[in-house]
């Protein structure tokens, strides 16, 4: 059995401040061109779950396959059929899905808290960005164990309510209270937010994510760490309190019991 150490080695290598510098600056075209933003975001996703289960299994994505859950409109589709894997996107809102215009054969509507598939169906499971958009976020990471074949990956990775980004469209007002931060946004904007506080977008911390994952039964931790920070600020993890503030997004690493 591969250790931790070896699970994480390759894509801590990759984790420079050269590229954590890329991705903020192609995250500030969110809302204005979301096929930047989102297409930097396919990219760093498929070389994080790419290392992670060539570190975990020695094995490459060719022929493995994937589930992402909450994938959206498939913007990942094509980086993850590029490596050769068969891609599953699962996505409850139907608007959603076709929000982009793209069309990814095989995607799936259904609820990540009641994933319509059968245990020990893929060979990794990942969900990037989605947890806090879920009112039951644990149910959700459960369902994606279940499904998930002995030994292979559950990567959940999300951002925390607490980090500078906690707000999404409504920062940094989110840390005077979530509903104040919607509020204001609406009499700012003349309109509502699209992630609404209490409705799709949710309280969710480091220190929740770390709990879930060090005592569920359906999987072992393997690594947690910041997914856009250097590898050398990956022990912000390691500090209760800090890490809430500024490790932005939380990465939990598991392998399927």
């Amino acid at each position: 059995m591969r250790t931790v150490r070896n699970v994480t080695r390759l894509f801590a290598a990759r984790a420079t401040l050269g590229r954590s510098v890329s991705l903020l600056r192609d995250f500030g075209h969110e809302q204005s061109a979301p096929d930047i933003f989102y297409g930097a975001l396919a990219r760093d996703s498929v070389e994080l779950i790419g290392d992670l289960y060539k570190g975990l299994t020695g094995d490459e994505l060719q022929g493995r396959v994937v589930m992402d859950v909450g994938g959206g409109p498939g913007y990942f589709a094509q980086v993850f059929l590029g490596r050769g894997a068969r891609y599953i996107p699962v996505e409850p809102d139907a608007s959603e899905m076709h929000a982009a215009g793209l069309t990814v054969h095989g995607s799936v509507r259904g609820s990540g808290m009641a994933l319509p598939f059968l245990d020990d169906s893929v060979d990794i499971c990942f969900s990037s960005n989605v947890a806090e958009h879920v009112r039951e976020p644990w149910t959700m990471a459960e369902e994606m164990l279940r499904v998930t074949k002995p030994g292979g990956l559950m990567v959940l990775s999300y951002t925390l309510w607490l980090s500078p980004f906690g707000g999404h469209e409504t920062r940094p007002w989110h840390y005077l209270g979530g509903k104040y931060a919607a509020a204001r946004y609406l009499r700012t904007h003349g309109r509502p937010p699209k992630n609404l506080f209490g409705e799709s977008l949710f309280d969710i911390g480091a220190a929740d994510g770390l709990r879930w994952a060090r005592s569920t039964s359906g999987g072992t931790l393997l690594a947690a760490f910041p997914r856009y920070h250097p590898r050398w600020a990956w022990w912000l993890i390691r500090i209760p309190g800090v890490r809430e503030l500024l490790a932005s997004n939380l990465v939990v690493v598991l392998r399927a019991r």
